[in-house]
């Protein structure tokens, strides 16, 4: 297709506390937060690629997980690539994640961020 001159550098969730769900995800992931204020946070990844931010958002709903009919719709989720599912699951409820009831695949372990996004743990 060509170069369009765009690159894609931020995925950003909303969250009732951005600061907090920042400090889950820096420690999940051992990411530092390189921007913090108390409304919005910047976390980059140090491998380069899409960095992580996190806003306020006041009116806040978290996403159904499984979706079903009248739900919050979950707009987006994060696949994370682990080398021990086991683990690495261990770790991310040591962080504070919830695992959550519904697992739809045996090598893909669904877990709940402390605002209730859904994202996946799955070996890479």
């Amino acid at each position: 297709m060509g170069d369009t001159g765009l690159t894609l550098t931020t995925v950003n969730l909303s969250a009732p506390d951005p600061v907090v769900l920042a400090r889950f995800y820096q420690q999940l992931l051992g990411w530092e937060i390189t921007e913090e204020e108390p409304e919005w946070v910047l976390m980059r990844n140090p491998a380069g690629g899409v960095g992580l931010a996190f806003q306020s958002e006041a009116t806040y709903t978290p996403p159904a997980w499984p979706a079903r009919p009248g739900g919050q719709q979950m707009m987006a989720h994060l696949e994370i690539r682990v080398d021990d599912l086991e683990r690495a699951a261990a770790h991310a409820v040591a962080c504070g994640a919830t695992r959550a009831d519904h697992q739809p695949q045996e090598d893909v372990l669904v877990h709940l961020d402390p605002a209730g996004h859904p994202f996946c743990l799955y070996l890479g």
